[in-house]
């Protein structure tokens, strides 16, 4: 049985918009100050100083459409990638007090995909395509498209619903875990362009997934009231491995933490619950919100006492929770 929900350690106030999107920049040596990026419904990108716990720069660059993925392109975060509902992708310049708008991808997909970014020898962007079931894959350095997959009866599976860009410890080829409209999973080889394997995991549509690549396990969550794990074989066959019950049903975010020990949900049901990524086991509930949680993020923090959970809602809140002293 998951304990009782604890206090957050804070949050965070002040957007007056839906909040759809986080991301952590806390890897860096004082004096600099960890970051929370956060996207909002109206268009903006809030940057936060946890240490002031107040917003130092507000970004306005998607026309007020609604901002739901965001990246830092490297360690030093001077570099900062925003999708929106304006189907573009902003780079935007933070570096030495910077915030110019420097660069902008355009996507031709109407849905809600999120994209994915892969940091090797060249960054690799995954992004839905223009067809329903297209996925794609951008050298943000050449600005080329790499690879282009799509499955042969379009309609059958969909929209791309979320994907999660990889790089196996064994082949040269990058991969790319894909969640349909359909509720399978499908599984992609990047520069051969070719499908590997594919997995029914839901009756609903695929909100969001994460996958870990040195277990070669990952999860998933839909409107259903399950969240689905499911394992890749030395084939590259996806199984389906555990299915977790949960009390209410709908899933709009799945995210492992780095050290891969646990897994966070946010719930329809405005709670974020907190599983053991060995066993499943349910691990907690956090309650503080007051409408859906649309996201959550591990922080990246250098000393594991200071790593957090945040949680962005519909309730234009940010929670942040520790629950790392006896993890």
């Amino acid at each position: 049985m998951a304990l009782p929900s604890p206090d957050p350690k804070f949050d965070l106030r002040g957007i007056n918009a839906e909040v759809n999107c986080l991301h952590f920049s806390c890897m860096v040596q004082r004096p600099s100050q960890p970051l929370l990026f956060s996207g909002s419904s109206n268009g903006l990108v809030h940057v936060w100083n946890l240490s002031t716990r107040r917003a130092e720069t507000v970004l306005s660059g998607h026309q007020e459409k609604s901002v739901y993925w965001l990246h830092t392109l490297h360690h030093n975060r001077e570099l900062l990638l925003s999708q929106g509902r304006d189907l573009q992708i902003c780079t935007w310049n933070l570096a030495e007090g910077r915030n110019e708008k420097i660069d902008s991808i355009p996507v031709e997909s109407v849905g809600f995909c999120k994209c994915s970014l892969l940091k090797t020898e060249s960054c690799l962007l995954a992004m839905p395509g223009r067809d329903s079931s297209q996925v794609q894959v951008l050298d943000l350095n050449s600005k080329k498209i790499v690879s282009s997959m799509k499955h042969c009866t379009d309609n059958e599976w969909g929209m791309a619903m979320c994907m999660k860009l990889w790089q196996p410890i064994s082949g040269p080829s990058p991969l790319l875990l894909v969640g349909y409209e359909d509720g399978s999973v499908a599984l992609w080889n990047v520069l051969e362009h070719r499908l590997m394997s594919r997995l029914t995991c839901h009756m609903e549509p695929v909100m969001s997934l994460d996958f870990d690549c040195l277990k070669a396990r990952g999860a998933s969550g839909s409107s259903e009231r399950v969240l689905n794990v499911w394992s890749l074989d030395e084939q590259q066959n996806l199984k389906a491995y555990k299915t977790q019950e949960l009390v209410n049903p709908g899933i709009s975010d799945v995210v492992l933490r780095q050290d891969r020990k646990i897994l966070a949900t946010a719930g329809w049901d405005h709670r974020i619950r907190v599983f053991g990524w060995k066993s499943m086991k349910p691990l907690a509930v956090l309650q503080y919100h007051s409408a859906i949680v649309h996201c959550v993020s591990f922080s990246d923090h250098l000393t594991p006492e200071d790593r957090l959970l945040a949680a962005g809602s519909q309730d234009k809140l940010i929670s942040l929770w520790s629950i790392y002293q006896n993890n």
